[in-house]
């Protein structure tokens, strides 16, 4: 984690993925603060978690703590609970591999937008378990439901595909 705060706004002052409620941007606040002690900040950012456990923002923190200090089964395992979550929040179905373009509203900001976001991340988790296979199923869901690339995953595919050397 940076020392700059944890910046969960779009560039229209939206939250990305839904309100956080200012007791528990504080927790986040003070998690990036104690980032140079991993013991505090995960336990900040569990203690965000227990305080607002539908918070979508506190997985995408959680997931990124984790991820960063190459824990990637703790991330995998906050990621695909944050997926469960928004899609319950977004009322369609949390099986990324059953979406469709017209599951729900893709270009909407909140449960869909921090879904094809946690998206994004599980394929980077499986690219860096050297799961290839599955990170290109995963971003060819993404294409599939959202064809703009709103999230910037085309830049995960494009590690992929390299991977092999493809173009």
């Amino acid at each position: 984690m940076s020392d700059e705060p944890i910046e969960l706004r779009m560039s229209n002052g939206r939250m990305a993925f839904g309100d956080v409620p200012e007791q528990i941007d504080e927790l986040l606040q003070e998690a990036v603060k104690a980032r140079d002690v991993p013991e505090v900040c995960e336990s900040l950012l569990w203690e965000a978690h227990r305080k607002g456990p539908r918070v979508l923002p506190v997985f995408h923190a959680l997931y990124k703590f984790y991820f960063n200090r190459k824990k990637l089964a703790e991330a995998e395992r906050v990621a695909r609970i944050g997926l469960d979550a928004a899609a319950l929040q977004g009322g369609f179905q949390a099986d990324w591999s059953q979406l469709t373009a017209g599951s729900t509203d893709w270009t909407a900001a909140g449960p869909a937008r921090f879904f094809l976001f946690t998206m994004k991340a599980l394929a980077f988790i499986e690219l860096r378990r050297h799961n290839r296979g599955k990170a290109l199923a995963i971003l060819a869901k993404m294409a599939e439901i959202d064809p703009a690339d709103q999230v910037g995953y085309g830049t995960i595919a494009a590690l992929a595909r390299g991977l092999d050397g493809e173009a």
